[in-house]
C-alpha cells in the first residue's frame, strides 16, 4: 500500500468522525496503554540490543514516562476537549462566545533514535488524545526499536487510525512530499531546516522539537557536592545523547579545581560502563567517529578513551576548554563535558545571548540575583534552577524549543494543545438586535457608538 494510500484511508476515516468523540480517544488511549504493558519486555529487549540499554534506565526514560503521560491525558480529556467560554464584549451583546479545541486531522510524527520509544511515542499519545489519525516514521538508526514498534502497533491498532511506516532518507522525504495537516518532527536542526521547507510547499503546521548546545552554569553559591552529582547524572545518561543534557559547564574560577575533583570522584562512583547496566552505546560508528574527534587529547582531565569494540566512550572531562575549541562549535549530543573557567557571570550570560537560543538551560545558584539575572536575560527552551534534565518529567511544564531550538510544545495539556486546532465560536440569540451597525448611517449611530466602545 503506498503512502498516498494509506492517508487517504486515514482521510476517510477521520471524515467519518471515527476518531473525534470522547470515548473513540479515550479507547485509544486505553488500547495504548494495554499495548505497552503488554508488550513492556519486548521493548527493552529492542532498545538493549539499539544502545545497550539496561531495562532500569529503559524504564525511567521510556516505558515509565508514556504510562504517565497516557493516564494524565485519560484523567484529563473530558475537561481538555469542552468547549471553552470566553468573555463576550460589549459590542456582541447578547450572546455566547466560546472555544472548541478540534483535531487538525491527518498527522505524521517523525521520531528520533536517542530515546527512540518515547520521542516516538509520546507525541503519538498527544495526537490521538487530540483526535487525529497518526503515521509515524520512527528513526531508522535504532533499527531495533522501530521494527518493534511497527509489530505492535500493528497489532494493536487500526491502520485507518494509526499504523507505522520504516525506513530511511527516501522513505521520509516521500512522506514529506504527501500533504498532512500537521506534522510533528524531532531531530537535528539541519533535519528541522528540510521538513519546514517540505511543510511549506503545503502550508502544514509543523512543531520541531530540535536541540543545540544547552548551557549550565556553576556558581561559588551553589551547594557543589549535589549540583556535581546532578550534571554528572544528567550529562552522561544515556552516553549524553539527550537533547536537553548539560552541553558544557561555565565553573566559576574560584571553585574550579575543587569541581573538578568532584566530577573525577563522582564519575567513578557511578562506575559507568556496559556490564555494570548503567550506561549504554554510541548509536552507530559514524557517531562514535564524530564525537572521538571532539575530544582534545592534551584536555582531557578524566576519561577519554574510545572502545570501538564496544562502541562506547568513556565518560569525559575535558578542561580549561576556550570558547573557540572545536568542541564548543557544535552539540556534543555524546559522553563529553567541557569544563570552561569563568570569573564575570555577566559575561558568561553576554556569551549565551551572542549564540543561538539553546532548547534547554541550567543554573547552579543559590543566589538570588542570580537567579534573578539568569531568568530575566536568557531565552531558552526550558530548564532549571540547582538541577538539571528533570523539568522534562513534570507534565504540567510545556516541552519545547525556540529560535534555533524548536518550534511549538508538548507534554500534557500542551501536547493536546499543540495537536489541536482551537475554533472560534460566537453564538447570537435571536431575541434582540442593536441597531447601530446597520445603514443608514447617522451620526447620532456614530456618537452612540463611541459611548459603547468607550472612545469618547
Amino acid at each position: 500500500m503506498t503512502y498516498t494510500e494509506i492517508l487517504q484511508n486515514q482521510r476517510d476515516y477521520f471524515k467519518a468522525q471515527h476518531t473525534k468523540t470522547l470515548s473513540a480517544r479515550q479507547t485509544a488511549l486505553r488500547s495504548f496503554k494495554q499495548m505497552l504493558i503488554e508488550n513492556e519486555a519486548k521493548l527493552y529487549a529492542a532498545v538493549e540490543a539499539d544502545f545497550g540499554k539496561s531495562e532500569h534506565e529503559a524504564f525511567l526514560t521510556e516505558w515509565s514516562i508514556l504510562i504517565k503521560d497516557i493516564d494524565e491525558a485519560l484523567d484529563s480529556l473530558k475537561n481538555w476537549t469542552k468547549p471553552q467560554k470566553v468573555r463576550t464584549n460589549l459590542v456582541n451583546w447578547p450572546g455566547k462566545s466560546f472555544t472548541i479545541a478540534e483535531p487538525f486531522g491527518q498527522c505524521l510524527v517523525i521520531g528520533a533514535w536517542n530515546y527512540p520509544i518515547q520521542l516516538s511515542f509520546a507525541p503519538v499519545i498527544a495526537a490521538l488524545a487530540a483526535g487525529n489519525t497518526v503515521i509515524l516514521k520512527p528513526s531508522e538508526l535504532a533499527a531495533n526499536s522501530a521494527q518493534c514498534m511497527a509489530d505492535i502497533v500493528a497489532t494493536y491498532f487500526s491502520p485507518k487510525l494509526f499504523t507505522v511506516v520504516q525506513g530511511g532518507i527516501a522513505e521520509t522525504s516521500a512522506l514529506l512530499e504527501t500533504r498532512f495537516d500537521k506534522i510533528f518532527f524531532t531531530g537535528s536542526p539541519a533535519v528541522g531546516r528540510i521538513v519546514y521547507q517540505a511543510a511549506a510547499k503545503h502550508l502544514t503546521p509543523v512543531t520541531l522539537e530540535l536541540g543545540g548546545k544547552s548551557p549550565a552554569i556553576l556558581t561559588p553559591s551553589a551547594n557543589l557536592s549535589v549540583a556535581v552529582k546532578r550534571l554528572v547524572w544528567a550529562k552522561f545518561l544515556n552516553a549524553g545523547q539527550t537533547c536537553i543534557a548539560p552541553d558544557y559547564v561555565f565553573v566559576h574560577d574560584s571553585i574550579y579545581e575543587e569541581s573538578i575533583a568532584l566530577f573525577k570522584s563522582t564519575i567513578a562512583n557511578n562506575d559507568y560502563q556496559l556490564a555494570s547496566k548503567n550506561y549504554v552505546q554510541i548509536i552507530n560508528e559514524r557517531h562514535l567517529e564524530r564525537l572521538e574527534r571532539l575530544i582534545a587529547k592534551e584536555k582531557v582531565a578524566h576519561g577519554g578513551k574510545v572502545d570501538r569494540n564496544t562502541r562506547t566512550i568513556e565518560p569525559t572531562l575535558l578542561r580549561d576548554i576556550g570558547l573557540e575549541d572545536p568542541v564548543m562549535q557544535e552539540e556534543i549530543f555524546g559522553p563529553i563535558l567541557p569544563l570552561i573557567r569563568y570569573t564575570h557571570f555577566e559575561e558568561v550570560l553576554s556569551y549565551i545571548q551572542d549564540h543561538e537560543k539553546p532548547l534547554s538551560a541550567y543554573l547552579f545558584s543559590n543566589y538570588q540575583a542570580e537567579q534573578n539575572a539568569w531568568l530575566d536575560q536568557l531565552s531558552f527552551g526550558g530548564g532549571c534552577i540547582n538541577d538539571a534534565i528533570m523539568h522534562i518529567t513534570n507534565p504540567n511544564l510545556p516541552f519545547g524549543g525556540v529560535g534555533q531550538s524548536g518550534t511549538g510544545s508538548y507534554h500534557g495539556k500542551a501536547g493536546f494543545t499543540t495537536f489541536s486546532h482551537l475554533k472560534s465560536v460566537f453564538k447570537k440569540p435571536n431575541i434582540f438586535e442593536v441597531p447601530l451597525k446597520y445603514p443608514p448611517y447617522t451620526q447620532t449611530k456614530m456618537d452612540w457608538i463611541k459611548r459603547l466602545l468607550k472612545f469618547s
